[in-house]
């Protein structure tokens, strides 16, 4: 086309369609078959590394999820190599913590989430790559007593720089519930579209996940074949009591153990209806002691971080908060939320 489509013009992409019929037809094809050798053809034309015994040997991974129970709600989250358990990690060290006692929109209650935040972002991007080359195990990084030990290291003033402790890191999201399933689903081919790569014929944009590695030299996630990277989508899970009480997930790269954390202190501590929890405004920490914030945080709140060393930048682009959805079950009914970050909506069929 060579060009964006215009207001109310249809576009269409029969390659994308044909594609998708050749799935249907063959969940094989594109591991195994014609789609396969297309893109393994494609590489090899142009430089790329894919090869057709890469998409042979590849295996998807059924894999038990990971969780942390938070004043008796579970939040269940994606194993690594996602960063699902940073937000589990920043959780742990809030729990110690009665945030109920300080108003949603107050100096105290966005100063503890963000430094427990940074502290469990400084031991995921630290430990957390493929399980395969892991030194440290989740349970490790999810031990209570760890979280009492790290949680000393949160004072009146920011952390300037956090830094691992033990031992001694473009997005659609959907969730869907009836009476006997709850689903909660992330796809993402990182960062807008991905490489930027089109394999010609087929519609498929080819993702840049590679960049979840490091170059560190024996680092758990340096660059390998064979390997999974630190990757970043997580949809996300609540129970309670033992029983399903609902999906969420928030998009937005590293602001999603961010936006986790957040919806659930909201919707925890704060009592927040779905809606709300979504809708609240909303921090991010960006890197040693640099936070964005909303411009709906109070401007009070935003002065007594910056007194308290937080260096402070307020956002007009909401996309930088994320963009989230989410069902929750009460009694017998379902409350669904998308929040106008997003082009979301919640529906009822």
């Amino acid at each position: 086309m060579g060009r964006a489509p215009e207001a109310g013009e249809v576009w269409c992409s029969p390659a994308h369609a044909e594609t998708l019929r050749t799935i249907a037809a063959d969940a094989d094809a594109f591991y195994r078959g014609k789609l396969a050798e297309t893109i393994a053809n494609f590489a090899a034309d142009t430089g790329g590394l894919l090869t057709l015994q890469d998409f042979a040997d590849h295996q998807p991974e059924w894999v038990d999820p990971i969780s942390t129970s938070y004043r008796g709600v579970r939040v269940w989250e994606i194993p690594p190599n996602g960063q699902g358990v940073a937000a589990l990690m920043a959780l742990n060290l809030l729990e110690g913590y009665d945030l109920s006692r300080y108003p949603r929109e107050s100096i105290e209650s966005y100063h503890m989430q963000i430094e427990a935040m940074k502290l469990a972002f400084a031991d995921a991007y630290r430990h957390v790559s493929d399980p395969a080359f892991m030194t440290v195990s989740v349970e490790e990084l999810l031990d209570k007593n760890y979280a009492n030990d790290r949680r000393s290291l949160i004072h009146n003033l920011a952390i300037p720089r956090a830094v691992s402790g033990l031992p001694k890191g473009g997005t659609v999201y959907l969730t869907a519930a009836d009476q006997d399933l709850m689903v909660s689903l992330i796809q993402s081919n990182y960062e807008g579209f991905g490489s930027g790569v089109l394999v010609p014929d087929t519609g498929i944009a080819l993702h840049n996940r590679a960049t979840g590695f490091t170059l560190a030299s024996g680092h758990p996630n340096q660059v390998g074949g064979s390997k999974r990277p630190f990757h970043t989508i997580i949809p996300g899970f609540l129970s309670q009591d033992g029983r399903p009480l609902g999906a969420f997930g928030v998009m937005g790269g590293p602001m999603q153990p961010q936006g986790h954390l957040q919806v659930v202190v909201n919707l925890v501590d704060y009592g927040l209806n779905p809606q709300a929890a979504l809708d609240a405004p909303r921090w991010r920490w960006i890197g040693d002691d640099r936070v964005l914030l909303e411009q709906s945080v109070p401007q009070n709140v935003a002065v007594g971080l910056g007194d308290r060393n937080h260096q402070i930048q307020v956002s007009a682009e909401p996309g930088a908060f994320g963009r989230g959805q989410m069902i929750l079950r009460h009694g017998d009914i379902f409350m669904a939320a998308s929040e106008p970050r997003a082009d979301g909506v919640a529906l009822a069929i």
